[in-house]
């Protein structure tokens, strides 16, 4: 069923880097920084409300993080703005990969929008899988 109007035009890009000078490989600690930009191409100011992550490690283990907002914001995004926020993940090695999602309140309807982060791969230089 179409109500008619446009639908949240919400793109989120993500950017990472392997911290060797944070990471000790002898101790199964490999740390990333990553940057997330939010872009509001709709119509409408949105707000991040919470966030979703699952973190796969290298080792298989899964870790899910949810809490509010990001980096301790819940920040308002204008029409045609970006957002944008560095944060870490430490693995247990040198592959792995996240995936999440936003919860993202549209200000004009106050509806909430599921915006999804597809799924990265967190790797140090050199690997092949």
């Amino acid at each position: 069923m179409s109500t008619g109007k446009p639908a949240l035009d919400i793109r989120v890009d993500v950017q990472h880097t392997w911290r060797e000078d944070e990471s000790s490989p002898l101790e199964n600690r490999y740390v990333f920084s990553y940057t997330v930009t939010v872009h509001n191409h709709s119509p409408h100011s949105i707000q991040i409300m919470a966030r979703y992550w699952k973190i796969t490690q290298s080792s298989g283990q899964v870790q899910e993080v949810r809490g509010k907002g990001v980096v301790g914001k819940q920040p308002m995004i204008a029409p045609g703005q970006t957002f944008r926020y560095t944060s870490r993940a430490i693995l247990d090695g040198p592959v792995g990969f996240m995936e999440g999602a936003y919860t993202c309140v549209d200000t004009a309807s106050q509806r909430p929008v599921e915006v999804p982060v597809d799924v990265f791969r967190l790797a140090t230089p050199n690997q092949v899988h």
